[in-house]
This record gives structure tokens, sequence and C-alpha cells, in this order.
């Protein structure tokens, strides 16, 4: 069904699923823990999750239902419990208090302090009451990914109940009694950059002529200095202003400094106090050490920092002999809110493995404290290494590709961090020409055309990107006021003809005034009417009546008087409030000259500023 879809999570530990294609990561190469996806200690079967583009992840769960049958697949549910402030709104509506004040009540709690906190204005039977009722469940909800599959039907496991959304069905237990009751769960997740890649792909191969095969890309220099600029506008996982941050310091030269990049910056080792000290490390500015030699096979690889879980688990196999499938249940101890007994074993048996080998004292208690507060935000390498391939997919891409990649991200919108309009600055700083839509000229997507002038864009100083011949035209889906019904109807009136004129337009489509206003706005008739935006404004409000049953010429009044033009800044206005981005300008362009006269320099000059 050519869905682009990529296995990723604890899956990426098992050589076979890299064998049979469901993962990317070579596991042996990487020295990944296969523990970590199935061990013979663990409670329940592994699960394995899977990326797929996100506007075709329907098409998927539908394709399970009716591979397997809806009696033997089902999606899991969430059980949703009671917090402080829905427990105590609860609650006092069920003792009759109005919504109003029910509300009211609710926005008085911190959540953090309620256990503890006095009655206060709340009387004492609903606080009493919200007490009882906290942690305990209130609804099912449907889980964002999960299904189980099995080979009888589910009902002889767990009541099944219809879900509200059409055509699916939905078990009433979450993930860990579906995992206790040994049946497996596949998270169908969807991923917007999975769509850009395969709409990216698609565009090469249509206006190129060139099968780019994603699994086979090289590793390039030239893409690293991209990384390294933090030109990364778009790109997976490295786009934020977080992470732009960290990229020139770390300087990713490497995949596997991608992997270290993807886990780097995230709230766990942010809050654990990793990010600084590794990179300190990496720039030669602090020395490498070990709390004890025995940790340094297992943390060798990120400088003496843990970062990853899989490590977690080596650095108990290392230090106090556990098997791998100890140190897989040491991880989960660690990172479950209700296994205190099981982490009060294993800590045990910890600090009984490494005085064996030589390790107590101190070093014993400064290794243990460590484990246990790196259980709170290790994150799975071979998460990572998945992640890591499509930061660099999307990296390679945006610099030999530019046009196509802009193009993509665009149509695989809304995703990623950034809105349109600073996709489509950045995409003019890569060379790429960006031009507005036309009713004649633009299908519902954005598409490629030939630059206007026939030549090749060029990036700007400081950005990195191949030149390109390509422009970029704005889809209609971006003009406000036009929803996809309206779309339908351009696309199939468009297909018996191009339109001749507003009026022939209106009459087509039977579009209202305030779609044809919101096109005259974005200059969308300049090719097919000859009018500048001022005069098909004026047009557009003549056109009200005109419909699919009226008669050609008919319409009175759409002739303008000699209207003055609009100003660059009334330009820049009128698209930005009619398509959310300016194919052209930046308003700051508009006061480039009086900003310069007040000795402020723009971003791309500062490496030649003294």
């Amino acid at each position: 069904n050519d869905i682009y879809c990529q296995g990723r999570g604890s899956a990426a530990n098992s050589a076979v699923c890299y064998a049979i294609g469901i993962t990317k990561a070579d596991a042996v190469s990487l020295g990944l823990l296969f523990e970590r996806f199935m061990s013979p200690a663990r409670d329940g079967p592994p699960d394995i999750d899977l990326d797929i583009e996100h506007e075709r992840r329907e098409e998927v769960i539908q394709y399970v239902y009716g591979r397997y049958g809806r009696e033997r697949a089902a999606q899991v549910a969430n059980v949703i419990t009671y917090r402080p402030r829905s427990a105590l709104r609860e609650m006092a509506k069920a003792l009759g208090f109005s919504q109003e004040a029910a509300d009211g009540l609710a926005k008085r709690v911190d959540a953090r302090q309620f256990r503890d906190m006095e009655a206060g204005d709340i009387p004492e039977e609903v606080l009493a009451l919200a007490r009882e009722v906290e942690g305990h469940p209130r609804h099912l909800g449907v889980h964002s990914g999960g299904m189980v599959i099995a080979d009888r039907p589910l009902v002889e496991y767990s009541p099944v109940e219809w879900a509200r959304m059409p055509g699916r069905s939905v078990l009433q237990w979450d993930k860990d009694d579906c995992a206790a009751a040994g049946l497996v769960k596949f998270d169908l997740l969807g991923l917007g950059m999975l769509t850009l890649l395969h709409l990216g792909v698609d565009l090469i191969a249509r206006h190129r002529d060139v099968t780019v095969d994603l699994a086979t890309i090289p590793q390039e220099d030239e893409v690293y200095d991209l990384l390294c600029a933090a030109d990364t506008v778009g790109v997976f996982q490295v786009e934020s202003r977080a992470q732009m941050a960290t990229l020139p310091r770390l300087r990713p030269r490497c995949f596997y400094d991608l992997v270290v990049e993807v886990a780097l910056i995230r709230p766990g080792p942010i809050q654990g106090d990793s990010v600084h000290p590794y990179l300190r490390r990496r720039n030669g500015e602090e020395p490498v050490t070990y709390l004890h030699p025995l940790l340094e096979p297992s943390l060798a690889k990120t400088l003496g920092i843990p970062l990853f879980q899989e490590q977690l688990m080596q650095m108990a196999i290392d230090v106090a002999g556990f098997t791998a499938a100890e140190a897989d249940q040491l991880r989960s101890a660690m990172g479950s809110k209700r296994s205190h007994e099981r982490m009060a074993q294993l800590r045990v048996r910890l600090m009984e493995g490494m005085a064996e080998r030589g390790v107590t004292g101190a070093v014993a208690d400064a290794i243990a404290r460590k484990l246990e507060a790196f259980a709170d935000f290790g994150f799975p390498e071979s998460h990572s290494v998945s992640f890591a391939y499509l930061v660099y997919a999307s990296a390679w891409m945006k610099f030999h590709y530019p046009a196509e990649f802009t193009c993509a991200l665009l149509g695989a919108q809304p995703m990623g961090f950034y809105a349109p309009h600073t996709i489509v600055r950045d995409a003019r700083r890569h060379g790429v020409e960006v031009l507005g839509p036309d009713v004649n000229l633009s299908g519902r997507q954005c598409t490629l055309v030939e630059r206007s002038d026939g030549s090749e864009g060029q990036p700007r100083r400081g950005w990195h990107a191949e030149p390109t011949p390509f422009a970029v035209r704005i889809g209609l889906r971006y003009v406000r006021n036009l929803g996809a019904a309206m779309l339908d109807r351009v696309e199939r009136e468009r297909a018996q003809g191009p339109f001749e004129g507003m009026e022939d337009f209106a009459r087509r489509t039977g579009a209202p005034v305030d779609a044809i206003e919101a096109l005259a706005m974005a200059g969308a008739f300049g090719a097919a009417a000859g009018l500048d935006r001022r005069a098909a404004l004026w047009a557009a409000g003549a056109l009200r009546h005109a419909g699919p049953g009226t008669l050609p010429g008919l319409v009175g009044g759409m002739e303008a008087p000699r209207l003055p033009g609009m100003s660059a800044e009334e330009e820049l206005g009128a698209d930005l409030w009619s398509l959310g981005l300016s194919p052209s300008l930046h308003p700051t362009e508009l006061v480039r000259d009086a900003l310069a006269a007040r000795g402020i320099v723009p971003i791309e000059e500062l490496r030649g500023h003294p």
C-alpha cells in the first residue's frame, strides 16, 4: 500500500526485527541489549512500536481489523483516574453544588498539596470524598495507538465494546492488564515526519526522475555541516530552540552523535544534570571519569555520562554481576511507581553483587543512587537510534532538495515546531522561490514549478543547501475560508477547463463571498482575471449573488473605479490575513533600513561582523 513506516522503541534491540525489516537499527553492531526488548523474567510479551505516516494511520488500523477480524483485534483502553481537581469538581456536583460552584472549588486546589491542604473555603465533606476517590477509575478512554492482536476471540480474555469512532472496537483493559494476561500489544503511532519524507521522495521522483531510497542514503559531511550550523528548521527532532542551541556545541560528525543528540535534550537528562557535563567532556573542557573502572565499558561511548536505559542495565551487569534478565527487571522496577518491594529486593541484590566485585562503601552507594536517579529519566537507546535515522534522512533531503523538502513540509502540516510563515521564510534563505496561490495554477496542496526567472536558486551566505531550479507554489488549502468541500468543487470544475475570470469562478464553484474575498486578498485571481488585489476585492463584493444558477455576464458593478494599488505593507498584511504566511516578504524586511541605521545587525551577517 506504499505507506511509510518504521519500527522503533525496544523492538530496535532485536536483531530479528532488523533482519525482517521492522526496524532500521542494527542491534548487533550498535551493541544494544536484546533483553530490553524481550526477557524470560518479564511479566508479559514485549511491545512493538510502529511509526506510520500520520495521515494514513487510520488505513493501517482498519487493515489490522480487516486482516485479523474484529473478534481478534481491538484497541487498548486507557483508564482515566480521578485527579485532585477532577475529584473535587465531581464530588461537589454529586453533593448538589452547581457547575459554576464546583469549577470554582476545583480552581482553589494545588494538586501537589492536595493530601495535606487545609479545607479552608472548601466544604469538609466535599474534600473528604474527593480524597477518597482520588486515583480511582473515572472512565475509559482509547489508547493513542495501542492495538492487541490475538489468536482467539478477545472476548475470551476481556470484555470488548464499540468505540465512539466508527469502525473501531476497544478492550476494557489497559496496557498493563493486557500484558499481565499475555496479550501482545502493537503501538500504531502517527508520525508527521514520515508523511513529509514520503511526499518529498515522490516529488523528487516526479520532477527529477530520481529514485531515492532513504534506507541507503550515504553519510555525507555536507549534511553534518548543516546540522552543526543548527540550520534545522523542519528537521526531525532537532528543530527546537534547545536542540538548535546544543548542535553547534556537540557538533555531530557521525551517526552515533545524532543518537546522543536525540537523547540529550529531553526533560530527564536536563533535570538529571547530564547535558552540560557531557558537552564539556566532548569539547575537552572536563576530563572523562568513572565512579569505578568497571563502569567504563558501559559508559565509555557517552563519555562517562549515563544517557540511555540500556546503559543502566549494562552497569548492573558489569558492577553487580546481574544477568541481562535481572538487569531488565531492575530497569522495570526503577521506572515503576508500583514496585517498591521489588525495588528493595533488587537493591539488596545490587549491593551484594557490587561487594563481591570489590565495589563497596561510598562508591557503591553513589552507583546505587545514580542508578535509582537515572531510572526516572533514562531514554531507550534503541528509541534514539530509530529517531536518529529520521534526523539524518530529513537533514539530507533539506540539503540536497530544498524545494522538494519545503513543498513536502508545507504539505504535511500541521506538524513540527514552526508555523508555515516561518517555514517559507527559511525556504527563501535556502534559495527556494515561493509563489502565491492562483486559482488556475495552484493545486490543493503546495506544488513544485519552475522558477519564475529560469535560474537556479542559491542559498544565502551561511545557509546550507544545494542550488535548486524549482519554486514552490502555495496550495489553495492555505487560503482562508476554503473548506474541503469547496476545494473539491474547485478541483472538479477546473478539470473541465480553466477559470476565465472571477465571475466564471463564482458561477461554476458557487463559492461564497467570504471565500472569493480571501482569494482576492491572496492575489489568486491575478492570472485568471488580470486584476490586482484591490480591483479583485471590489469585484468580489459584486459577485455576492453569482452562482451556479446565474447566467454569465449578468453581474453588474464588477468593474472597479481607478484605485491605488496596494503598498508593500498592505500586500504583506493581506497575505498574512488570507494565507497565514507571506510568500515574498517578512515584516522585518520593510524596516530593515531603519534597523540598520540604528546599528541592528541581521543574524546572517553576524559571522563577518567585528
